[in-house]
């Protein structure tokens, strides 16, 4: 993988599904988690989405000036080097929010020095796999109620149901 170039399904401009408020979702291709009853098992073979680059995709998040960001898939953190990249550029170009979607655990991701390095530039992760035997479709953010809404900022302190109370040191 590279840090300049994502692989991505698609790109959804104001949507209000992925996260609070408007936003400007991108949609990853690859995942290796491979849940049972996932909404978008397209998304977990790489061959079905297209290479964009990161300038690309950021020349698209800037021009709305509204809208916050929201990273979805597949899961970013298969391609955790160009999305830690966007994430950055996001944080640095621009005073946007970003919810990241993921089949790990954040302490998976905290063992994992590459994939813990994109975590600086997040306001939420919502993590863990997709588990059908726990879906529930009352759920705000999140297919099954083992998956947690955490947020990795003081700032971001929306209480949405499935909050758990944990906001890491940065």
């Amino acid at each position: 993988m590279c840090k300049d170039k994502i692989c991505i399904m698609e790109v959804i401009e104001e949507t209000m599904a992925d996260g609070p408020g408007l936003r400007t979702s991108i949609y990853c291709a690859g995942c290796s988690h491979r849940c049972p009853g996932c909404h978008n098992p397209q998304s977990w073979n790489m061959k079905n989405g297209h290479w964009v680059t990161v300038d690309d995709l950021l020349d698209v998040i800037k021009a709305d000036e509204f809208c916050n960001v929201s990273f979805s898939g597949g899961d970013p953190f298969y391609q955790a080097e160009a999305f830690t990249e966007l994430a950055r550029r996001i944080k640095e170009e621009t005073s946007k929010t970003i919810w990241c979607w993921t089949g790990f655990t954040y302490e998976e991701i905290l063992a994992n020095a590459q994939m813990k390095q994109m975590l600086q530039y997040l306001d939420v992760l919502v993590d863990g796999p997709f588990i059908q035997e726990q879906r529930d479709t009352q759920l705000h953010f999140r297919g099954s109620a083992n998956q947690r809404i955490i947020h990795l900022v003081p700032e971001e302190d929306d209480y949405i149901p499935g909050t758990v109370p944990l906001v890491p040191l940065r």
